[in-house]
Order: structure tokens, then C-alpha cells, then sequence
């Protein structure tokens, strides 16, 4: 029992435990100099010191980007919307362990065809790299551009919920016991998969630098170009179409822990989306700026090549129920449905029909589990989201 006490004691120790123990003192230190006054409890009760001439914070003058309000001062909310994104995100906490992927082993092994195992791994790999495209997007593009606090804190919960899929599809591929070295390296190999990580990294590098301007016009185009391909594009067609050729699996009672944990991914997504589009909507409201129709147009004949490609390479082989030709299909169908979201006036694919009604199930269905099977997982808050 005192070994035990022992050795959660010496786990909170916070030195570095490669740093020499440094030498004990012979003799008591030194007082500290009249020059610097102790810190003491009156210290502690002093009011905070505030700027001079410093104003309380006006909701009207608080902006998505280039707001001159305090970015430390979270209320009063001008966007209570973020807000709700915020705590209803809180609400879908979860994590891969919580599901059994012993059936997933066995399914794998013993009963996915030769053409079912290579659509299981190019969807994993493309995944892996995806997410944390995602997450630096957010981080590292995003989060610092944005002037208003409640606005960053739901894309804080995002940049953690992009890691915590990126440990999913590692859990997936440890799990199965597949070559994780061979399978993170397949984006950089495999042409198909490369085309969409490619355009990905492109928009995220134009909007990347810390020393862009969007006070400029141009500038904030290009920023504003870049958010809508994140939020209607990335997540809201690749994502929330990319999973479906798993699912497509679960249908037929194959791979279903994968599948399960691919459902509260695509929940997340789904609501990632959602929140990007209404900051869009917002900006461009805000700054009164609109998306040049030529460069919505490139966008969207890109990622359908892209994706055209690459479900040419997942699915060169069709699976039992699913093929390239319904892949892209359901892809332009969502993207007619992220354009209306947006506002846009023009569908970029008219006529494009869905290919997969099952799949909004997905994200809709509420999730509960039998308490003496597994952990209870159930999502307080599924992907009906109102997108307007």
C-alpha cells in the first residue's frame, strides 16, 4: 500500500524527469530584495488594473474578423448561436474505445472480399491525412482570424473533435492489425488520393500566414473562398459523403464498429459544416462581400474531379450495393445542397439526384446501446441541424 502511495506521488511530480537532480541547499536562501516587494494577500485583493480609457464591450461592435473589440471578453454574445454549437458539441463526447471492434477483426480477416478490403483501407488512408488537414485548418488558419471569443471556442471543441477522428482511424487500423506505416503513407503514393489531400493543402496555405490582411478586399476573397471550401466542400460534401462506403459495409452487417464510430464522426462533421456555412453566411454579410462565381465554379469543378478520381480508385471494383457511379452522384447532390445553403443561387450540379438516401440516417439516427453489452454512447445531440 505505501509502494502504491509511493508511486502516485512520484506520477505528479511536474520536474523534468530527464533534468540531474539538482544539489540540496546547505544553507536557507536569501531573502528577496527590497526591490521586489513580496507578493502578498493585499496584493491578491487589489482590483484588476484596467486600461486607460477603456470601454465595456458593445455586441454591435464585435465582427467574425476584424472586430476592435476585446477578443478576451466572451459577453456579451453577439453570436449566442456559437455559443449553443459550443455546448451542444460537449454533449456528443465520445471516444473509439467506447466501441467493441472484435466483430471488425474477424469481418476483415475472414469475410470482406479482396475488393472490400481495398475500399476499407483507401478510405481509412485517406482519412487519416484528411483530419488533420482539418485540424490545422482550424488552428492554425482559422481560430486567430477570428475577433470574436465565442466564435474561437467552438472552433477549440472542433480542432480537439479533428483529433480525437484522427485517433479513431488509428484505433481502426492498429485494431485490424493492418500496416500503419504503409496505410498513413498511401496519400502521398497513391495519385487518386493525393488529387483531394493536394487541393486541400492548397487552400489551406493561401490563407495560412498570420500576415494576412483582410482588411483587404482581395485578401479577404481569398480567405472567404477558403472557408467555404472547408466548411461546404471538405467537410460538408467529401466528409459527410466519405463514409458512406463503410456504411455501406454496416448495411450488410459487416464491419460495424467502424461503422459506429464513423456515425459519431460524421455527426461531428456534419455539425462542423453547419457552423463554417453560418460563418460564411455571416462574413459575407458583415463585409458585405460575395464569392466571385468564377472561382465557385473552379471549386466545384475541382472537387469533382478530384472526388471522380478518387472513387474511380476506391471503388474500381464495385462492392455488393454501392459503386463509383452512386459515390459521385450522392457527391453533387450534397454540394447542390451546401450551395443552397450558402445562398447560392446556382446549383453547381443541377440535376443531380440522391444516389444514397440512407445515408442522412447516418447522422440523424439517435444512438443508443444495450447497457450490458458495452458503455452506454448515446449522442444527446445527432446532425439535424437547422443550416439556415
Amino acid at each position: 500500500m505505501n509502494d502504491t502511495k509511493s508511486k502516485d506521488r512520484t506520477m505528479l511530480n511536474w520536474d523534468d524527469p530527464l533534468k540531474p537532480e539538482a544539489a540540496k541547499p546547505t544553507q536557507p536562501p536569501a531573502p528577496p530584495s527590497e526591490a521586489v516587494p513580496a507578493f502578498g494577500v493585499a496584493d491578491s485583493l487589489a482590483p484588476p488594473v484596467t486600461p486607460l480609457g477603456a470601454k465595456p464591450v458593445r455586441v454591435e461592435d464585435k465582427r467574425v474578423v476584424n472586430g476592435m473589440t476585446d477578443i478576451n471578453q466572451l459577453a456579451p454574445f453577439k453570436y449566442p448561436w456559437a455559443w449553443n454549437y459550443f455546448l451542444n458539441a460537449n454533449k456528443n463526447h465520445w471516444t473509439p474505445l467506447d466501441i467493441n471492434m472484435a466483430q471488425d477483426v474477424h469481418d476483415y480477416h475472414h469475410k470482406l472480399t479482396i475488393e472490400e478490403r481495398h475500399v476499407y483501407e483507401n478510405v481509412l488512408a485517406y482519412l487519416t491525412t484528411a483530419d488533420i488537414l482539418a485540424m490545422r485548418n482550424v488552428a492554425i488558419a482559422v481560430m486567430e482570424k477570428m475577433s470574436a471569443p465565442e466564435l474561437q471556442i467552438y472552433q477549440a471543441r472542433q480542432a480537439y473533435e479533428e483529433a480525437l477522428h484522427t485517433w479513431t482511424y488509428q484505433h481502426c487500423i492498429e485494431t485490424i492489425g493492418l500496416d500503419q506505416g504503409e496505410i498513413y503513407n498511401r496519400y502521398r503514393v497513391v495519385p487518386e488520393i493525393y488529387a483531394k489531400i493536394r487541393m486541400t493543402q492548397e487552400r489551406l496555405d493561401a490563407v495560412c500566414s498570420t500576415e494576412i490582411d483582410l482588411h483587404d478586399r482581395e485578401q479577404l476573397h481569398t480567405f472567404l473562398m477558403s472557408y467555404i471550401f472547408f466548411a461546404a466542400v471538405f467537410e460538408g460534401s467529401w466528409f459527410y459523403n466519405g463514409f458512406s462506403p463503410i456504411f455501406a459495409l454496416q448495411r450488410r452487417g459487416l464491419m460495424k464498429g467502424t461503422a459506429e464510430q464513423l456515425q459519431y464522426i460524421m455527426r461531428d462533421e456534419v455539425m462542423h459544416a453547419s457552423f463554417g456555412i453560418r460563418v460564411a453566411k455571416q462574413l459575407m454579410q458583415e463585409e458585405g462581400i460575395r464569392p466571385d462565381p468564377k472561382a465557385l465554379r473552379e471549386m466545384w469543378d475541382q472537387a469533382e474531379a478530384c472526388e471522380a478520381t478518387y472513387a474511380g480508385y476506391i471503388l474500381r471494383d464495385s462492392i455488393l450495393g454501392y459503386s463509383a457511379d452512386l459515390h459521385l452522384e450522392q457527391f453533387r447532390f450534397v454540394a447542390n445542397r451546401r450551395a443552397a445553403q450558402l445562398g447560392m443561387e446556382d446549383e453547381p450540379f443541377p440535376g443531380a439526384e440522391e444516389a444514397l438516401p440512407w445515408l442522412a440516417e447516418q447522422a440523424n439516427l439517435r444512438k443508443e446501446k444495450n447497457f450490458f453489452e458495452t458503455r452506454v454512447t448515446e449522442y444527446q445531440t445527432g446532425g439535424a441541424l437547422n443550416w439556415d
